[in-house]
């Protein structure tokens, strides 16, 4: 687990120094552009990963599983992994490619009329889907390869600051129009994706072999069949989980600017599964390790320190972002609009937090022999995120989403507890679950009762470092996490304040 926690803390480090930038990023573009065309910018990233979980036809999880198998039997000169899993979603992408093209005239008679933007820019969005499916099969390699750390700064760092310097040369008009913003910003994640196939050719940890190898032949109809289940239940995931933007751009009148205020909702709340992609990308190759190994100990324990860790992070960045919501945005001069996004924050900001108490689930599910479950808990949530998001939608106008993915993903991921408590005895939850959740709400009480009623930048400041100081005081106090006292030991020995 130290070292887990070792490349989570330091992937976590960079990934909120992302949102940082992401926040300098988000004041800048509602400054910029419309809502609309914020909401336009939404969109692409929403279309770009479903576009991506139907071209990578299983290929990552490919990766994930069988890397270990690969990498124990072969010479590296006759590692086959990576050029079957490019070539097979290279060929997926030119089928999503196809699909595109036949089907835009539906697309066309579904959002012409409220988003007439994302017609003008159909196109475009399929360089910024291949950057995307590109880099991340990249990035599934390097997370095996213990290189989580440069992902996590190519994806949250690189991406962010190409991407504010594009608003930026907008802001100072030397990029002459939106248009032109857009067109670059769609190369944005191929650029990233070049630069890690290119770190990795340099370094020689990628290697390219055409002759099928002998792991490739053993294991071949296991993989295409766990390929296939596994990406059937990651496409029905995606689509579940980006469809709120795409239901609102087609149904909501207003269309994109109600993305926009629903996105920056959505891009607040990612402040709290900060910590998730870090603990994510640590653990990849260490579960696929045990898995092979038989290990259930050691995959029990990362269940369980995995739910523990992120509910304490969730928890306390969640609170931390909703007694600040109103005067951020007021503070900060944003557009008035944006303040309807602080109720679909709430949901969503639920939704995570139930997502990562639950710990990995999804990892440990996925790196396992058990794909049919993976298939069968995708069904679940499509059958049951489709209809709802669109029902609620057309009643509630661009909240409704955010209920519906309160609902599916609580249950989504009950069945996923479910089954790993039944069949394998493994529990994420203790009594110190209970014990975050409640200090979570009392430090909101208190620091609502005392500074609710201030605004300003200055009761930011306040309410802040008071709930910082009662919530971190209590996971210590109570020694809520075995991580979390390893680093408050070296904080204080970097101080100075240990004996």
């Amino acid at each position: 687990m130290s070292t887990i926690r070792r490349q989570s803390i330091i992937s976590s480090g960079l990934i909120y120094f992302g949102f940082a930038l992401g926040f300098l990023y988000t004041i800048l573009v509602t400054k910029c552009f419309t809502p609309a065309q914020y909401g336009l910018i939404n969109i692409f990233l929403a279309l770009a990963n479903v576009m991506y979980s139907f071209a990578n036809l299983g290929t990552q999880s490919y990766i994930y599983k069988f890397y270990p198998y690969y990498n124990d039997n072969l010479p590296a000169g006759k590692n086959d992994q990576m050029t079957w899993a490019l070539t097979v979603s290279f060929v997926g992408f030119v089928l999503v490619t196809v699909a595109g093209v036949i089907f835009k005239g539906l697309v066309i008679e579904k959002f012409s009329a409220e988003s007439p933007e994302l017609v003008k820019y159909y196109y475009w969005i399929f360089p910024f889907g291949f950057g995307l499916t590109f880099y991340s099969l990249m990035e599934a390699l390097a997370w095996q390869l213990k290189h989580s750390i440069l992902t996590n700064y190519l994806r949250e760092i690189q991406f962010r600051v190409v991407t504010i310097i594009l608003v930026l040369l907008s802001f100072a008009g030397l990029l002459k129009s939106f248009d032109s913003f857009i067109k670059i910003y769609a190369f944005n994640y191929l650029v990233i994706a070049l630069t890690l196939l290119a770190y990795l050719m340099i370094t020689k940890q990628i290697h390219f072999c055409f002759q099928p190898s002998r792991v490739t032949r053993k294991f071949l109809r296991k993989i295409v069949l766990q390929a296939s289940l596994v990406w059937s239940g990651g496409v029905m995931f995606t689509v579940s989980f980006f469809f709120a933007q795409i239901v609102i751009a087609a149904v909501v009148p207003g269309g994109l600017a109600f993305v926009g205020v629903y996105s920056l909702a959505q891009i607040i709340a990612s402040l709290i599964q900060a910590p998730q992609r870090g603990i994510i990308s640590a653990s990849i190759g260490p579960l696929s390790k045990a898995w092979k190994d038989k290990d259930y100990g050691k995959i029990g324990r990362v269940y369980q320190r995995s739910s523990i860790n992120q509910l304490i992070f969730s928890v306390g960045m969640f609170v931390l972002i909703w007694i600040n919501f109103t005067d951020g945005v007021t503070t900060f001069h944003l557009r008035s609009d944006y303040l309807d996004a602080r109720s679909v924050f709430l949901l969503i900001g639920m939704t995570r937090i139930v997502d990562m108490g639950t710990g990995l689930n999804t990892q440990i599910i996925g790196t396992s022999s058990f794909w049919r479950f993976e298939f069968i808990t995708g069904i679940v949530l499509i059958a049951l995120t489709l209809p709802m998001n669109y029902i609620l939608t057309k009643e509630q106008g661009f909240i409704g989403p955010a209920v519906a993915d309160l609902i599916t993903f609580t249950i989504y991921n009950g069945l996923r507890w479910l089954f790993l408590f039944r069949r394998f005895g493994m529990q994420p939850f203790t009594w110190k679950t209970l014990y975050t959740l409640v200090l979570g709400y009392l430090g909101y009480f208190i620091c609502d009762r005392l500074f609710g009623h201030y605004q300003g930048f200055f009761a930011i400041l306040a309410r802040s470092f008071l709930f910082i100081a009662l919530y971190g005081a209590g996971v210590l106090g109570f020694r809520l996490s075995e991580d979390v006292m390893p680093i408050w030991q070296t904080v204080k020995k970097r101080l100075g304040l240990s004996k």
